[in-house]
């Protein structure tokens, strides 16, 4: 079971603990509990309570509420039989180091398989599997390393917070301390000497200390649980250099008072943690009121179609879903919110939610999770819950859909968290050692300088809060990026691959021609009820094109990627798509775009397509041909091609019959060769060109094209200002680097006064704080003009 000792009183666990079960022990030395979990390469102890003296019912009792199954269930955002998603509000999330703990949980129990935090929110989204863990256990092991989740019970909701007043109460009691002591210190500022001073000094030494006592152990408890909590875990976080510098100040000032050999440091002690306090209040209002999450109203449009009382059906953005609604799922939708299998036959993937590739098989009346993807067919639902914005972002952002794409912010995260609180403990470490030998009277000050100065919050702020502008500027501008990867990633492309229709076509402006024999009702009923159950763009404008037919149930229906689409009802069976597919091998009398039909293996004729091209498509390709190589791949024939030759520049290359399979195969190649490639796509046919791709974008026209394949949607209407999106991406890497060097700047100038003895810890403690709230500030503003000049 490992070897450690009680964290509260020090006995040998291996022969002083009482084990209850395999899963937890108790101290005999004080009643402490711990709770057991093992993993691959660490057996960790997690203490469930401070008190001594608690019994294990007492410690089960403060979470008995989540073995409520009521509870429970209103708490989690999904729920299969093996799979969990809840996401927490943690009010102790404040720095870089928060963030890097808390999204490698998966470190600490091997049931978690993602964690994902909002730090604008202050929310960490957790997947783990239920084998062998609970909410129950996640939430003990987060008050285990000092991240206890807020939970009302009032509503059973999470993140409905009372007012928390526990930051100012501390603030108040460190300034009313730090202004006392600074007082009782004016006479030995000043050198002021005579009989009344002198007889009382020790007085005023011993009133200063009783001062400090509030401050150290109330006012600053953060700081020295979080570095103790983290250090146990084998943690390295940035409170460590913070708590321990306190503490050597405090010890040292205490020393002085007792062998009245000084009057100590208290005064920089209750400063420091005054001003660090006031720092993290301001950063706190700051962050609240620069808050970039986008919410629904700023989410990218995707549609669902929603079916009245008198079967007439209509294409409406998700956030209008409301609870009672009757929507249409068609094959490969993704499912918008928790609703109710009414009709149709429903096998549903839920990997884009838990990352596991097994469709499961619904029937009537079974309950449906937001995040499933319809395999079979068209089903129609009846809604449980509107839809929450957040989650679909979440969902869309979930880490199993970017494993093979670089995450720059989480490395960032990780290495600040570890190597540079090493590189300043070590600075930190060899200054003191310096000045030991030179002055002893500074080692202290400078020991404590180096640590507070070199705080790496604003280096680790600057990016976050530049992309998370830059995304909500995006998104106003109808231009939705997943996260602040694909904005880094779209920065640095050198190719831009399009396909043909559905993406620099417009959809609704394509005519269509009938050439063939004439279809029986029976047929067109037969041809709409299939062509309803595909979200191909020309499958939907072919099926807003037919009359109003009765819609059938299909006994089968099946879509074929690159090919077509086949259905059957009762006896008759229908294909739609590619001549070859239907079984039409006559030569074609037009290159147009066309799609065939065929019923019953007869072939009937085709519906040819007249494309229209988006408007300003030529004036956008001029302008990006000057930076990039320009790719058109179309899965079409080359009836289009004369038009394209004369429409966009010579330089641009045009591939025509390409197969979804030969997209991804021609993207993997220039990659091969080193090219950063951009794929512009309809998110259907094109999932696989778009995920290959560095970075892929979906193009919407108010259709559901949601899919984790993509990195970012833009709406149709925007398609030609894509070449404006792109060069602002490359300015807001600009802005983060010119963050950087500011930072660098003020770090190397800060740790200069630091190691030389020239800056007291309370002049540190008052920049730290400035210097993030000024990079704040900074990337806010240089992003705030760049999007206006976006508009």
């Amino acid at each position: 079971m490992g070897h450690t000792s009680c964290f509260h009183c020090g006995l040998d666990s291996t022969s002083s603990e009482i084990v209850y079960d395999d899963k937890s022990f108790c101290c005999n030395g004080c009643k402490t509990v711990y709770e057991i979990f093992s993993t691959n390469d660490l057996t960790c102890y997690y203490d469930l309570q401070n008190a001594p003296g608690a019994t294990p019912k007492e410690i089960e009792g403060k979470y008995n509420f989540l073995d409520n199954t009521k509870i429970v269930e209103n708490l989690l955002e999904f729920n299969d039989d093996k799979t969990q998603i809840v996401t927490l509000y943690i009010p102790h999330i404040h720095c870089s180091s928060c963030i890097w703990i808390l999204e490698n949980l998966n470190k600490l129990h091997n049931s978690i398989s993602s964690s994902i935090v909002n730090f604008g929110k202050k929310t960490v989204r957790v997947t783990y599997n239920t084998d062998d863990f609970s909410i129950k256990a996640l939430v003990k092991l987060l008050s285990s390393i000092g991240y206890e989740p807020f939970i009302s019970l009032d509503d059973y909701s999470v993140g409905k917070k009372n007012v928390d007043r526990s930051l100012i109460y501390k603030l108040g009691i460190a300034g009313f301390a730090f202004g006392n002591i600074m007082f009782l210190s004016f006479p030995e500022y000043f050198q002021v000497s005579g009989f009344w001073i002198e007889t009382y000094a020790p007085v005023f030494r011993w009133l200063m200390f009783a001062f400090s006592l509030p401050v150290v152990f109330y006012s600053a408890q953060d700081y020295f649980i979080s570095a103790y909590k983290g250090l146990r875990s084998k943690i390295l976080n940035i409170d460590v250099p913070i708590a321990l510098g306190a503490a050597v100040l405090f010890l040292r000032s205490t020393a002085e008072i007792v062998l009245d050999i000084g009057t100590g440091f208290f005064d920089s002690l209750s400063g420091l943690i005054f001003f660090l306090l006031l720092g993290k209040f301001f950063q706190q209002k700051t962050y609240t009121f620069l808050s970039f999450e986008r919410d629904y109203k700023s989410y990218f449009p995707i549609g669902i179609t929603k079916i009245s009382s008198d079967n007439s059906e209509a294409s409406i953005q998700v956030y209008d879903i409301e609870k009672g609604d009757r929507l249409l799922i068609r094959n490969e939708e993704l499912i918008p919110v928790d609703c109710i299998l009414i009709k149709g036959q429903a096998r549903i993937d839920y990997s884009f939610v838990t990352g596991e590739s097994e469709a499961v098989s619904k029937q009537s009346s079974d309950k449906l999770f937001a995040g499933g993807k319809q395999l079979d067919g068209s089903i129609e639902v009846d809604v449980l819950k509107t839809v929450e914005q957040s989650y679909l972002t979440q969902l869309w952002s979930n880490d199993v859909f970017s494993k093979n794409k670089e995450d720059g912010f989480t490395t960032l995260t990780n290495a600040i968290s570890k190597r540079f609180t090493i590189a300043v403990l070590s600075i930190a470490v060899i200054a003191t050692t310096y000045w030991m030998f030179v002055d002893a009277s500074k080692a202290l000050n400078v020991f404590t300088s180096v640590l507070i100065i070199a705080c790496p919050c604003a280096i680790a702020l600057a990016a976050p809060f530049t992309f998370g502008n830059i995304l909500r500027i995006f998104g106003k501008l109808k231009f939705y990026a997943k996260n602040a990867t694909v904005i880094e990633q779209l920065a640095t492309i050198d190719t831009i691959i399009f396909d043909k229709t559905g993406t620099i076509t417009a959809n609704k402006e394509t005519s269509i021609a009938y050439d063939g024999l004439e279809l029986s009702g029976d047929e067109e009923s037969l041809l709409k009820s299939t062509l309803r159950n595909s979200n191909h763009p020309l499958s939907r404008s072919l099926y807003a094109l037919l009359n109003d037919h009765n819609i059938v149930t299909l006994n089968d229906y099946e879509e074929h990627i690159g090919k077509g689409i086949s259905g059957k009802h009762n006896q008759d069976s229908i294909k739609v798509g590619s001549a070859p597919f239907v079984g039409y091998t006559s030569e074609i009398a037009t290159l147009n775009t066309a799609v065939h039909v065929s019923t019953n293996n007869t072939y009937k004729g085709k519906f040819t397509f007249y494309n229209q091209y988006r408007k300003g498509l030529s004036k956008l390709f001029n302008k990006l041909k000057k930076h990039y190589d320009l790719v058109i791949l179309s899965g079409d024939n080359e009836g289009e091609k004369e038009n394209l030759t004369k429409l966009l520049p010579s330089k641009t290359k045009l591939f025509f019959n390409q197969k979804p399979e030969d997209k991804l195969e021609y993207i993997k190649h220039h990659q091969n060769s080193g090219a950063k490639v951009l794929m512009i796509g309809d998110g259907l046919n094109d999932a696989g060109a778009l995920a290959q791709s560095n970075v892929g974008i979906a193009i919407s026209e108010n259709v559901n094209v949601f899919s984790p394949a993509c990195d970012a949607i833009l709406d149709a209407s925007k398609f030609n200002q894509l070449y404006h999106f792109i060069k602002a991406s490359k300015s807001a890497i600009t802005i983060i680097k010119w963050s950087f060097a500011l930072s660098f700047i003020y770090n190397i100038i800060g740790l200069y006064f630091a190691v030389t003895g020239q800056l007291a810890p309370v002049i540190a403690a008052i920049l730290m704080p400035l210097s993030s709230i000024s990079i704040v500030v900074f990337t806010t503003v240089c992003t705030n003009v760049l999007g206006k000049k976006l508009k």
